[in-house]
């Protein structure tokens, strides 16, 4: 199975901005998707975006257009970067390789470990 390794977070001020990595142990293959999701303290975890083998990005309805997803292929790698962070960003993301049909995200049990988030003056 692959293997996910995110990494980025930390501590941050409201208004700031962080760039969290996703690194897998291998290339994605087609209809494969690498998908980020987040799970703020005492609340479920939940889909923040995700972005096709073929580089279709797709947002979660809430993120507000302060969310944007990047990849650099020859590392396996997708970046997600929040701009004006805000106390209710603060969260545990962690990334996902699934499968994607139809514009929908379908995860599968390959998880990373997770990168802590915490916006707070």
């Amino acid at each position: 199975q692959v293997q996910l390794v995110e990494s980025g977070g930390g501590l941050v001020q409201p208004g700031g901005s962080l760039t969290l990595s996703c690194t897998a142990s291998r290339r994605m293959v087609s209809a494969e998707a690498m998908a980020w999701y987040r799970q703020p303290p005492g609340k479920t975890r939940d889909l923040v975006a995700f972005m096709t083998d073929s580089g279709i990005i797709f947002y979660g309805d809430s993120v507000g257009g302060r969310f944007t997803l990047s990849r650099d292929n020859t590392k396996n790698t997708v970046y997600l970067k929040i701009d004006s962070l805000k106390p209710e960003d603060t969260a545990v993301y962690t990334c996902n390789v699934g499968r994607t049909y139809s514009g929908k995200y379908y995860p599968t049990l390959d998880w990373g470990q997770g990168t802590q988030v915490i916006v707070s003056s």
